[in-house]
C-alpha cells in the first residue's frame, strides 16, 4: 500500500485507496490476537530494470526513500510491523515478496503457518506472493475485498489460479468474524 500505487502516484491502481480501511481493520484484529504483521514494499533502486527507461513495462515507481515508496499515510501499521523490501536489485524484478528477500525465514521464525494476504496488485505482486507462499508450504488466505488489480480481467484470472492452487478466498468481514490462527 505504497503511495505510488494510490491516486496521484505514478502507477495508481483504480480503487486502491479503498483497501486501506479494510486492511486497517484486519491489522487491528490481528494485533488484538497477538499475531505478527508483515508489510512488504517495492524498494527499487533508481535505475530498476522494470522501469520503462530501462526497457521494462512500468513507469518509474516506488524508488527507495522516495515519497512514492512510502506507505499510505492512513495505513495503520504498528511499530512492531516487520517490513520486507523487495525488488532492491537493479537488474532483478521481484513481484513475489519471497523473491530475493528473507521473508520465508522471518515467517518461520514467527511460527507462521497461515498467511492472510491483501494489498496491491492482485494480478502481479499479490498473485506471485500467494503462489510462492503455497509453494513453500504455507496456507494462503486471499482477502478478496482487500486486493485490487491493475487489470480487472487479469485479476480475476489470478484469483482463479490461486484458488486452484489451494489458496482460501475470504472477505475481510469473514476474516474478522472468525478465529484467526497464526
Amino acid at each position: 500500500m505504497q503511495k505510488d500505487f494510490l491516486p496521484g502516484g505514478t502507477l495508481a491502481v483504480p480503487g486502491g485507496e479503498e483497501l486501506v480501511p479494510l486492511l486497517n481493520r484486519c491489522i487491528a484484529s490481528f494485533l488484538e490476537r497477538g499475531l505478527p504483521i508483515f508489510a512488504t514494499r517495492d524498494w527499487h533502486p533508481g535505475g530498476h530494470c522494470s522501469f520503462r527507461e530501462r526497457g521494462g513495462p512500468w513507469p518509474r515507481h516506488c524508488v527507495a526513500g522516495s515519497f512514492g515508496a512510502e506507505f499510505a499515510d492512513n495505513l495503520s501499521l504498528p511499530a512492531s510491523t516487520v517490513v520486507v523490501s523487495k525488488a532492491t536489485e537493479p537488474d532483478q524484478e521481484a513481484y513475489s515478496a519471497f523473491d530475493g528477500t528473507d521473508l520465508d525465514r522471518r515467517l518461520r521464525a514467527a511460527n507462521a503457518r497461515r498467511l492472510f494476504i491483501g494489498g496491491l496488485t492482485t494480478d502481479y505482486c499479490v498473485r506471485a506472493t500467494a503462489a510462492d507462499a503455497l509453494r513453500l508450504g504455507f496456507s494462503a488466505v486471499l482477502v478478496r475485498d482487500a486486493v485490487r488489480a491493475i487489470d480487472s480481467d487479469a485479476g480475476r484470472r489470478a484469483v482463479a489460479e490461486l484458488e486452484a492452487q489451494g489458496a482460501v478466498l475470504m472477505t475481510s468481514e469473514e476474516l474478522l468474524t472468525q478465529e484467526a490462527k497464526p
